[in-house]
């Protein structure tokens, strides 16, 4: 897959990890792992466990973008891309996250026949204007993962078409607890007075959308706020009557404390990429619930 854009990592890693694949011992004949499951591979934790609850136990899921990086800036290390060269599914976000803007083309280079699964396939986007996504968070939402699970699963029927049958039944047992998180977290933001939520990195464009909140970025498009903007929403933070400043943990917290302190405040901390879905996004929802009463 050829439509994402990226910048030009060195060609150095590539060269190493192929030199890694071929060396590698550990695969079998036909590109599988020894232990005759299917090697998939994700952008980010979240879909480990999109992957992992469709695939059960004939998936071995790898990771690009690790707990605590970021997935706009991450880069991955020589042993990724040799996982990747043997890997027979790619399941990307496809939202235009920076990681894969610059490295699918490449990733794509090192395993042509490697099904690409676009999980992004369905989804409404925030549009930017520019072919991509103005918020390329699309999994913080139960109605978006949905539609995430659903592209996993037909990947996995057409790589392994023998146990699409499982996979279908995996599949819609998840979805089912998807729909039961969509109605907790209804029913946890339904009744907040104060809908507007302020945040340092602008991860919750989704989740706003479907719950009918707004979300009040301090930081936009990877850039500090000046001091001018600082002002403007410590300023627009005490008129909303706003005490809880959302900060995560891949990203700093300098600025969401300077504002938590200017309207005596608190910093909370949630992460858009916890590997465990369905339970942070409960924590998440309750997190944004309880603030509205701080």
């Amino acid at each position: 897959m050829q439509r994402l854009e990226g910048g030009s990592p060195g060609a150095a890693l590539l060269i190493m990890a192929l030199l890694l694949a071929v060396s590698a011992g550990c695969v079998s004949e036909d590109g599988g792992s020894t232990a005759g499951t299917i090697p998939v591979v994700v952008t980010i934790p979240p879909q480990a466990e999109f992957v992992e609850r469709v695939g059960g136990d004939r998936v071995e899921v790898m990771v690009m973008v690790p707990p605590g990086a970021s997935p706009h800036t991450h880069e991955p290390t020589p042993g990724q891309l040799s996982q990747v060269s043997r890997a027979e599914m790619y399941a990307m976000i496809g939202s235009g996250i920076g990681f894969e803007r610059v490295w699918m083309a490449r990733i794509g280079e090192l395993n042509p026949g490697m099904l690409v699964v676009d999980c992004s396939e369905g989804v409404a986007l925030i549009e930017a204007g520019d072919g991509h996504a103005a918020d390329p968070h699309i999994w913080l939402s139960p109605k978006n993962a949905a539609i995430m699970v659903e592209n996993i699963y037909r990947g996995l029927a057409l790589v392994d078409p023998d146990h699409a049958g499982y996979y279908r039944q995996n599949a819609d047992r998840y979805l089912e607890e998807l729909r039961e998180l969509d109605a907790e977290i209804e029913q946890a933001l339904g009744t907040m007075e104060n809908r507007k939520i302020l945040v340092y990195h602008p991860s919750w464009g989704y989740l706003a959308r479907d719950y009918d909140l707004e979300q009040i970025p301090i930081e936009h498009d990877g850039k500090e706020p000046t001091p001018q903007g600082l002002e403007h929403l410590i300023r627009q933070a005490k008129e909303d009557n706003i005490t809880v400043v959302f900060a995560s943990p891949e990203f700093s917290t300098r600025s969401a404390e300077v504002v938590a302190a200017e309207i005596g405040g608190e910093v909370v901390m949630v992460s858009p990429l916890a590997r465990d879905y369905l339970e942070n996004m409960k924590s998440v929802a309750d997190a944004f619930s309880r603030s509205a009463s701080a």
